[in-house]
């Protein structure tokens, strides 16, 4: 049997867009500042701490290191961006400090990769915050992975910008099967190859996935586990009440569970994907009972012991930061903020939420992904399971909100709240998207898709060109400027940089090309139909008499 063609161009663009989703983190992980991500160096003392056979305190008992506290020095952390939204006159600019070489920079080792415990009985409340390492607040999962990667790496005891560089890298090769998983999704919902191509190149429409995700951050795995979930999810909705599949999804859930308290907005998708599909309601029960269960054995036993000894699902890891109390302004004020901040860093809100995207760029993005989300429950080709979905990243939304309104109330504050807390829903996102584009477009999709990818191309391009301007380029300087200092203070050369971007682009025009091939192949089914019509039509203008002008005799 002869290969289905447009299944090979399928085949061949899904990877070419893979690997450029990947490259785009990569970018990402050589653009961004050291320690220039929301809790980045929180999260790399986790990891070290664990390389060294440190353990994991309890909550608010652990204490940042003498490297990472070395190495936020020499990366000059306590300095501005240049593209920042709001200048502060009294911190020094990033742009002003000249970049260490790379012979100065510190080394982490035994010597100072731990802190000092802190004293039975004493509190780190009234310590500051940056001295405090919050992250035990969280299961240890994501953490002792990476620790892992820096001892089979050999980075374990390293320049502390080489080790961070390789556990962003460790993050990218995390987000590596989103889009595959997305793919599938859509495949196993509608059938169609071009609404696949255009989900799994969903994340390039937004800059914040690659700039988190090119982070050391344990939303890494939550977003793994999290499109994990998402898929096994549309296999169960599509029929698949195998045990096993059960069994794989109680597994998924439990890492989520076991690496971040986000994984919990997961479980009512699992409940509502066995109860919306079609089978037995034995079957059905039994898959959710068998998930929930692996999910409770793996990693769901963290929170319920939280609960059971601490009296609080996830206890507070940081000291206090409201130091003055300010009057709340009421319910809409606090709606209006958090949803805009929401939105705006799910998008781009680059750094430490430092350099914003502009605000018509942002609501524009989340105004098409909310209509075609929507217009694919209304018309889409899997109305049911995209509601099933969708509930993720719904429920992750409505999470936010509710875990920020404690704190507004109490002292007029509003924190915790960062879209990357959604990213465990950005396969329901990218799914709906997609599906919404097939329903809206139908069979002219096949001819759209090409262009949409390039607009996604061209939104990732946009958002590292930002990233780029942001942290590097500052007032009234070059781009040449700007460039020798991003060489200055990355671990890699000014020609390894120029490498990676060139392979990226070249990554990027081979995966253009492979999606309008995809677009124009046809299927072996359509191609057999085209070649039978084609020789029935020979047979019976072969076996047809044919009349003679004047005279109506056959020939």
């Amino acid at each position: 049997m002869r290969d289905d063609p447009a299944e090979a161009a399928y085949r061949r663009a899904l990877a070419l867009v893979t690997a450029l989703v990947a490259l785009v983190g990569v970018l990402w992980a050589v653009l961004t500042p050291a320690f220039r991500a929301p809790d980045e160096p929180q999260h790399v003392n986790s990891v070290l701490r664990l390389a060294y056979g440190g353990g994991w305190p309890a909550a608010g008992e652990a204490l940042v290191g003498p490297a990472v506290d070395e190495a936020r020095d020499q990366a000059a952390l306590a300095s501005d961006v240049p593209g920042r939204h709001l200048d502060r006159p009294d911190v020094p600019p990033f742009v002003g400090v000249p970049p260490l070489d790379d012979a100065e920079r510190g080394t982490v080792s035994a010597e100072n990769a731990l802190a000092d415990p802190v004293p039975p009985g004493s509190s780190t409340r009234q310590l500051d915050p940056a001295a405090v390492d919050q992250m035990t607040q969280h299961p240890p999962l994501y953490y002792a992975l990476a620790a892992g990667v820096l001892q089979a790496t050999g980075m374990a005891e390293a320049r502390w910008d080489l080790q961070l560089l390789t556990l962003r890298l460790f993050d990218v090769a995390l987000l590596l099967p989103l889009p595959l998983l997305t793919a599938a999704a859509v495949r196993r919902l509608s059938g169609s190859r071009p609404a696949a191509l255009v989900a799994a190149s969903f994340t390039l429409f937004v800059p914040q996935v690659g700039h988190i995700l090119g982070s050391v951050t344990n939303d890494a795995l939550v977003t793994l586990s999290g499109a994990a979930i998402g898929y096994l999810c549309v296999r169960v909705l599509t029929g698949d009440l195998r045990l096993r599949t059960a069994a794989a999804l109680g597994v998924v859930v439990g890492v989520g569970l076991l690496t971040k308290v986000m994984a919990v907005f997961a479980l009512p998708v699992v409940v509502a994907a066995y109860a919306v599909v079609a089978g037995p309601r034995g079957r059905r029960t039994l898959g959710v009972l068998v998930a929930g269960g692996a999910a409770v054995a793996i990693g769901g036993w963290w929170w319920l012991r939280n609960l059971l000894v601490l009296g609080t699902v996830q206890p507070v890891g940081i000291p206090d930061r409201f130091l003055d109390d300010a009057e709340p302004r009421g319910l809409w004020y606090f709606l209006r903020i958090v949803v805009t901040s929401l939105t705006r860093s799910f998008f781009g809100n680059l750094g430490w939420l430092e350099l914003r995207l502009p605000d018509a760029v942002f609501w524009t993005a989340a105004v098409v992904v909310a209509v075609l989300c929507a217009w694919a429950v209304v018309r889409g080709p899997a109305r049911a399971a995209t509601v099933v979905l969708l509930l993720q990243p719904v429920a992750l939304w409505c999470g936010v909100l509710v875990n920020a309104w404690p704190d507004y109330a109490a002292h007029g504050w509003i924190s915790a709240v960062q879209g990357r807390y959604l990213f465990a829903g950005l396969l329901a996102l990218g799914t709906g998207t997609a599906l919404g584009l097939l329903a809206l477009l139908g069979p002219r999709l096949r001819r759209a898709a090409p262009w949409v990818f390039g607009a996604a191309c061209a939104a990732a391009a946009s958002g590292l060109a930002f990233g780029f301007w942001g942290f590097y380029q500052g007032p009234d300087q070059s781009v040449a400027d700007a460039a020798a200092r991003w060489a200055g203070w990355s671990p890699l050369t000014g020609l390894q940089l120029v490498l990676v971007g060139s392979v990226a682009v070249l990554v990027g025009v081979a995966a253009v090309l492979a999606v309008v091939r995809c677009a124009r192949a046809r299927p072996v089914s359509l191609t057999a139909r085209s070649a039978s019509d084609a020789e029935h039509t020979a047979a019976a203008t072969a076996t047809t008499p044919t009349t003679t002008a004047g005279n109506g005799s056959s020939s």
